[in-house]
């Protein structure tokens, strides 16, 4: 069997795609991570989906793991406020993301993808939350993105990390944003 008949069309222009200009403002990005198990009644549900309301009105890009629970729920409220949400799931199928995800990332590295979503936030709010919060929590942190707390895990530890740095505790889904918002600010000299 012989190869390709000639160059393919990139390769035409040197072996690369043309060059293209990123766009000049990216929306902002904000994980917010949780439980996957939490029922539409429970009051994670309820706070996540108004994270997600709250960060589709304010501009933001909403990422999640793509599935159910606080995932669901914040992709719920940021769709129906006009968002979008990337869903970065753990298996090889898009077709697994929740509806409510506008973009999905089938990443098939399973809960290795945890580290994908809180790196592809430029800050977190964890709602509620169990093991796997945790453990996008510390990745966030060690990324050293800011991590909202939103009646989910408490962290301290010895000397430096004694009271949890980078850590924000809120109570409400308001607070909760106005703090990720406040992490992802530009300076003032980067504004100017």
């Amino acid at each position: 069997m012989k190869g390709g008949g000639g160059a393919r069309p990139h390769e035409q222009r040197g072996g690369s795609v043309e060059p293209r200009p990123l766009p000049s403002e990216r929306a902002r990005q904000v994980a917010v991570i949780g439980s996957g198990g939490c029922g539409e009644e429970s009051e994670a549900w309820k706070l996540a989906e108004e994270v997600g309301r709250l960060l589709a009105e304010a501009g933001v890009t909403l990422v999640c793991g793509g599935r159910g629970g606080v995932m669901e729920a914040a992709a719920r409220g940021a769709a129906g406020a006009g968002g979008s949400v990337i869903g970065v799931l753990p298996w090889v199928s898009i077709d697994d993301a929740n509806p409510y995800c506008t973009q999905a990332v089938a990443t098939g590295i399973g809960q290795a993808r945890n580290l994908a979503v809180v790196a592809s936030g430029e800050a977190a709010i964890a709602v509620s939350g169990e093991w796997g919060t945790l453990s996008e929590i510390a990745h966030a942190r060690n990324l050293g993105r800011t991590v909202v707390a939103l009646r989910s895990w408490s962290v301290s530890g010895q000397a430096e990390m004694e009271s949890g740095p980078g850590i924000v505790p809120a109570e409400t889904a308001k607070q909760a944003v106005a703090a990720a918002l406040d992490a992802i600010a530009p300076l003032s000299s980067e504004a100017e």
